[in-house]
């Protein structure tokens, strides 16, 4: 009975959100004015809300950077340590863009805001994706933002502790991000998770101690050097592997795949 109910609400929420461009709700053409912003209660940490709630009182805060839905529960970001947080993102965000930069139909983000469900709009550090007409899974909406999950996304946290390990994880497991990399910067230690049969399931580092994307081929990077905050080694390994057979072979698939 309990997977039947499952089963009952996970369709009915497929079918509203088939129907429904929950995005709209945060198009310019409908933003308040500011005398309705007043009068909009703010988001709080913890406050659990449906998505065009989420998005009505998010907009009605334009000085807030970040902010998540997971699971119908609001989670703000806090102000940002660099060496917690903003040099890790720093280089993951380099490492990603050069990547990007040679391997034509793919694409990447940081802190964009992701559409999954009607309980879920999180906003990733980094991510890479194929893009939609090139055989990706994710859609653009028509005022800009990303409907479904990328196929990499990558988050820094300060430990084990830390959401991104715990509900989000659940939630990126569940929507079909196909990797998912946390930086745990207290910790001095990543996790690369790659989805099989349904489960995250962990990818070690290489005899040479590379991280090698499964779905990115040639996407390389050297877990020491990143935790070291060696920009040089993790931009010699990237510059490896894009001149890898198997980048190759990827680029030429993106190509195939290319809707004209």
């Amino acid at each position: 009975m309990a997977e039947y109910d499952y089963l009952a609400t996970f369709f009915i929420e497929e079918q509203i959100l088939a129907t429904a461009d929950l995005t709209k709700l945060s198009d310019p053409a409908t933003t308040p004015s500011p005398e309705e912003q007043a009068a909009v209660p703010p988001l709080e940490n913890g406050d659990r809300l449906t998505l065009p709630e989420f998005w009505r009182r998010f907009d009605a805060m334009p000085e807030l950077k970040k902010a998540e839905l997971i699971e119908g529960v609001v989670y703000l970001g806090s102000p940002v340590r660099h060496e917690h947080h903003g040099r890790p993102h720093f280089i993951l965000n380099g490492a990603l863009f050069l990547y990007a930069g040679s391997t034509s139909g793919v694409d990447g983000g940081d802190n964009s805001s992701l559409i999954f469900d009607l309980d879920n709009a999180p906003q990733p550090d980094v991510f890479l994706r194929v893009l939609p007409d090139h055989g990706g899974q994710t859609r653009d909406t028509d005022d800009g933002y990303i409907e479904g999950p990328p196929e990499l996304v990558c988050e820094v946290a300060a430990s084990s502790v830390s959401y991104d390990l715990h509900d989000k994880l659940n939630v990126y497991r569940k929507h079909g991000v196909r990797e998912y990399v946390v930086w745990r910067t207290a910790d001095r230690e990543i996790d690369w998770f790659v989805l099989r049969d349904g489960h995250f399931v962990s990818l070690d580092v290489d005899g040479a101690g590379l991280f090698k994307s499964t779905v990115f081929p040639g996407l390389w990077l050297p877990k020491a050097a990143l935790l070291a905050g060696d920009l040089k080694t993790v931009q010699e390994q990237v510059q490896l592997g894009l001149k890898s057979s198997e980048h190759q072979d990827f680029v030429s698939q993106l190509e195939k795949a290319k809707q004209v």
